[in-house]
């Protein structure tokens, strides 16, 4: 039967592409799949991962179903090993037309935003890039409004019956967050901001009892308009916000030495216990730290153990990506600042002087013990 992405009852089953480097999977396949868990649970489907990589690759399949995947399909090739757009969309293209999932997401990174778009086009369906919320059930998806936008929700008549899938993301540079839906096409696909979902505890009977696929792979050389003759990797070490157990960022504050200001930021961090650096978008903007550094709807969202915020009034972009971190101490000269009410503890004051007292009083506390 011929591929029509339009007859949208023939779709079913929530699918994740599970991006692997060097045959490592990344962090965010597991971040996917475990929120990929939570739609196939409200929609009652099940959740299929789809890995593409060389002969190899198949050893590493087992590990997504601890984190909820019920299947992985593997497409293992010498020409998938490495990544290059034609192979992995003709690939990703063939088995989705075979198969019919109802939902496709990837991680938006490098690969993920240049993949994305190709096997969106050539599947005639619609893509949200960059997307920080998921909902199908209509329920929840409320609940999120209520909890975090600025809408009267209880004035809304929404269409609870609604089952397709709502795609949050930032628009405008962050100013706004627009969900998205694709009713008239399927696959519904998304790329999916990194560090956004949380990782669901890894469960090994769940990985003993995932369903390994080994799919056929037809590639041609006509299929390959480009050959990867080396990888040879960035020698600039970008900063792991992501990853960061401790967290300490600056904002506008900083304006008056913004030199001076990173460094005590970098001091502080090294003193908590080895964090890094991030910051808010003016900081970035400004040029005093790169845009790797940045917190917020169009930086990275982090989930540390400790963040501290220096200098950062607290605008919802910013807010948006570091809310969710287990302890929060924020220092603003503006006793009203929005960043303290997200903040467990707060000092009003300026940076310049209160970081050196932190960064002494952590130094005793640790000398102490």
């Amino acid at each position: 039967m011929a591929f029509n992405s339009a007859e949208i009852n023939e779709f079913s089953d929530i699918w994740v592409f599970c991006e692997q480097r060097e045959g490592k999977l990344m962090n965010t396949d597991f971040e996917l799949i475990s929120e990929g868990r939570k739609l196939a649970d409200e929609r009652g489907s099940k959740l299929v991962g789809i890995l593409l990589g060389g002969e190899n690759i198949e050893s590493a399949a087992k590990e997504l179903g601890g984190y909820g995947a019920d299947k992985v399909i593997v497409a293992a090739d010498p020409a998938l090993e490495v990544y290059t757009t034609d192979a992995y969309t003709k690939v990703i293209c063939d088995i989705v037309m075979d198969k019919k999932p109802e939902v496709l997401l990837i991680g938006a990174s490098n690969i993920g935003r240049d993949l994305g778009p190709r096997v969106a086009a050539r599947l005639h369906t619609g893509l949200t890039a960059d997307c920080t919320h998921l909902d199908i059930d209509m329920d929840k998806y409320v609940q999120f409004l209520r909890e975090s936008s600025t809408i009267d929700v209880d004035s809304v008549k929404f269409k609870m019956e609604d089952t397709n899938l709502k795609m949050t993301r930032p628009a405008f540079g962050g100013h706004l967050m627009a969900t998205i839906i694709c009713p008239r096409f399927r696959p519904c696909m998304s790329t999916v901001r990194p560090g956004v979902m949380k990782k669901a505890a890894f469960d090994q009977a769940r990985a003993d009892a995932c369903e390994i696929e080994r799919a056929a792979v037809a590639l041609s050389e006509a299929d390959l308009k480009t050959k990867v003759l080396e990888v040879v990797k960035e020698t600039r070490k970008l900063v792991d916000l992501i990853g960061a157990d401790i967290v300490v960022s600056v904002g506008r504050g900083i304006s008056k030495d913004p030199e001076k200001g990173i460094k005590l930021a970098e001091e502080l961090a090294e003193a908590l216990g080895g964090g890094v650096v991030g910051a808010s978008r003016a900081v970035t903007d400004a040029g005093w730290l790169t845009s790797d550094h940045q917190v917020g709807q169009t930086g990275k969202t982090v989930h540390p153990r400790i963040y501290v915020a220096l200098g950062i009034s607290g605008a919802i972009q910013h807010k948006a990506g570091m809310q969710d971190s287990e302890l929060i101490i924020a220092v603003d000269v503006n006793e009203t600042a929005p960043i303290f009410e997200a903040a467990d503890y707060g000092i009003v004051g300026d940076l310049f002087e209160v970081v050196p007292l932190m960064i002494d009083a952590v130094k005793k506390a640790r000398e102490a013990k």
